[in-house]
């Protein structure tokens, strides 16, 4: 069986250096940093990407949810191998965060099922709110409508049946939350975390800590690790940039 690549021997493919990368690259192991764009899902891009590629092992290194957008790193080959290590890296996202309306999502992908004043919420209590119940290693319930499992079926598979789920708090680690605008009911956050933090879950129980109610209206990553998003591809430029190589 074929060994991983380490992390710091993998090409990466990215908007400035499309042109030193071929077939060989692809077929040994590659990364490939790609922008998600709204309502593509994870394996959307995927696909997109190994149906261009001469390569048939292409993978992604953590799941983007459709209404999200931003950096997903894309494994080719022998790199697919890495990629429960790229996983592991600290992530950046910029999450917009609506007060006084929660959805069963946690996020704008259905609509709001219960309402609650927000005009209370000051900028004091949010950045204190923040500081004391936020940040560091914190105790964190996934939303019902995940990917996650229970009993060998995805959560959301569970919920849209109406079955009831009990989920069970888990330890997540929240780096930094730096409040970038506010202009409630929204706020804009940049959030620096660990593996597994739901960034829905956050904008939910913000609401909830703030005595009012919460949901996320929009998303992008930003940042995996050493990755970042300014130097990714939009599918438009990669599917360009491939056919200008075959073509030329």
């Amino acid at each position: 069986m074929a060994k991983a690549i380490p992390l710091s021997e993998l090409p990466v493919l990215q908007s400035d250096n499309f042109e030193q990368f071929g077939p060989e690259e692809y077929q040994n192991g590659s990364v490939i940093l790609m922008d998600k764009p709204l309502e593509w899902s994870s394996f959307d891009l995927v696909k997109y990407v190994r149906n261009r590629l001469p390569v048939k092992k292409v993978g992604h290194a953590g799941t983007l949810d459709p209404l999200a957008t931003g950096l997903l790193v894309i494994c080719t080959g022998r790199a697919t191998k890495s990629i429960s290590q790229i996983q592991e890296m600290e992530k950046e996202y910029v999450a917009t965060v609506k007060f006084g309306e929660s959805t069963a999502s946690y996020d704008a992908a259905m609509e709001p099922d219960n309402i609650a004043p927000w005009e209370h919420i000051t900028e004091e209590s949010i950045r204190e709110s923040i500081s004391k119940e936020f940040t560091g290693e914190i105790q964190q319930k996934p939303p019902k409508y995940s990917a996650l499992r229970v009993g060998g079926r995805r959560m959301y598979d569970l919920a849209r049946k109406g079955k009831e789920i009990e989920i069970n708090p888990r330890p997540v680690v929240v780096h930094d939350i730096e409040l970038l605008a506010m202009a409630l009911p929204e706020i804009t956050l940049k959030v620096r975390c660990g593996k597994g933090t739901y960034i829905r879950s956050l904008a939910h129980d913000l609401g909830l800590a703030l005595n009012s109610l919460g949901h996320l209206t929009a998303l992008r990553r930003t940042i995996t690790g050493h990755f970042d998003v300014n130097n990714s591809l939009t599918p438009d430029l990669f599917n360009s940039l491939i056919k200008s190589k075959r073509d030329g």
